[in-house]
């Protein structure tokens, strides 16, 4: 997948003369015509964001009786969605695109960015301040709104809590707590029950996203294209806890998905510091029930700035600027930008917690869970979404990435950490621009 965004950006410097054919290419049998009542839809993972998609049109359905509108929802991996568009509108044609298109939230900006015509515009549809706040900036440019935002990737703490208080440790220990406590949690963990407190992939910085974005920090400054590594305060102790916790024994070295929730579903690990999509895997372990409780996220310890809430993932809608816009604009005007019943059946019957604010109080986000020992695991997440600081994901999440993923390692072998940010910074400015 970061190959895939590598090439893409490698491209843009095409696209300034790309860019003018945008509104002059037929559609040559795309998406339907006007009077066809007929859009489409490419999104990824048949039971999560496809089912979500399904039940968005059985409600459009339900609200307009006598509409002709047909959805096709076609399924598509996530690289192949980005290789088709990428493909599609570098070369300057709308041809087999579709007219409803999810994009996850990091690479958001890449494409309306690079492709500025390609998007129908939203702002007349929704409104922004409908949304969880920290939603707007990958779902926006210039002050106009593209993007309907669907889920949230909330993070939280999952907690063993049979290991906890085989520790000595009460759930009111881990509520709001910073890093230094979480280490010294995890040695107490390790030392009383010989289970690490977490898994860790060497090759994923999910972890350093979710630290820095809790201190409203990001790889690039606001502006969404200036690497901004060097001299990063959030980034500089992110990088710095990440080794102290790698250091601290209390880590079990995964490498892949599978070994990710194989690791919590055979109970080796304590914790899962993640997003709240992690939910049904957790879940899925049914022998486990009343064993885990979810807390808020930890804060850097040293950031005045961090707090205990913060993000990993997520995705939204676009509407492609092609025939049928108007019609895909107003289905997603009446479904995922406003229907409060709809995200109620998404959350009791697939796990999405959507980001419309309003759909909060509705009642399937109040209730009690017996896995989590009756906690109200929703509301709690939809509580902490709503203090998730907003940042400017940019254009060049993964191509960073890929950067700082071989400098973590030059760090945890020795590397001074600001001789680390300074090269990543270098770097950067070389690869992304």
């Amino acid at each position: 997948m970061k190959k895939l965004l590598a090439i893409m950006l490698a491209s843009f410097v095409l696209l300034t003369a790309c860019s003018s054919k945008e509104n002059n290419v037929p559609n040559n049998g795309g998406t339907p015509a006007e009077g066809t009542k007929e859009i489409t839809v490419w999104a990824w993972d048949k039971a999560f964001n496809i089912g979500a998609m399904e039940r968005a049109s059985e409600a459009y359905k339900a609200k307009n009786p006598d509409s002709t509108l047909k959805v096709n929802i076609v399924e598509n991996a996530q690289a192949d969605i980005i290789q088709k568009l990428n493909a599609g509108l570098n070369a300057g044609t709308t041809k087999s695109l579709p007219t409803i298109v999810l994009i996850e939230d990091y690479r958001a900006q890449s494409f309306l960015q690079a492709y500025p015509e390609a998007f129908f515009e939203l702002t007349d549809f929704i409104k922004p301040g409908d949304f969880a706040d920290y939603k707007i900036g990958p779902t926006s440019l210039d002050g106009k709104q593209y993007g309907v935002p669907f889920d949230t990737g909330a993070a939280g703490l999952y907690v063993r809590k049979d290991y906890l208080e085989e520790a000595g440790y009460k759930l009111a220990d881990l509520q709001d707590i910073d890093w230094k406590k979480f280490i010294e949690i995890g040695k107490a963990v390790k030392a009383k029950t010989g289970k690490a407190l977490l898994t860790q992939d060497p090759n994923d910085l999910g972890l350093i996203r979710m630290m820095i974005q809790s201190a409203g920090s990001w790889y690039l400054k606001e502006d969404g294209t200036t690497p901004n590594l060097a001299g990063n305060e959030a980034l500089k102790e992110a990088f710095e806890t990440y080794k102290e916790i790698m250091n601290a024994d209390i880590v079990k070295v995964i490498s892949d998905w599978s070994q990710f929730v194989g690791g919590f579903n055979s109970g080796d690990v304590a914790t899962i510091p993640t997003g709240n999509w992690i939910t049904a895997s957790v879940k899925a372990e049914a022998s486990q029930s009343g064993k885990w409780a979810v807390v808020p996220f930890p804060k850097l310890t040293n950031n005045p700035n961090s707090v205990n809430a913060s993000n990993l993932g997520g995705s939204s809608w676009y509407v492609m600027n092609v025939d049928g816009k108007e019609a895909a604009a107003e289905f997603l005007k009446q479904t995922f930008g406003s229907d409060v019943d709809l995200y109620q059946k998404l959350v009791t019957e697939i796990g999405a917690i959507g980001t419309l604010k309003a759909a909060a109080a509705g009642d399937a986000y109040k209730q009690s869970d017996e896995f989590f020992g009756g906690q109200k695991v929703i509301e709690d997440f939809a509580k902490w979404t709503e203090k998730i600081p907003k940042v400017n994901y940019g254009m060049h999440t993964y191509a960073i990435e890929d950067i700082l993923v071989v400098e973590m390692q030059n760090f945890l072998g020795g590397k001074t950490i600001d001789k680390v940010l300074s090269d990543a910074q270098a770097q950067a400015e070389t690869q992304v621009k």
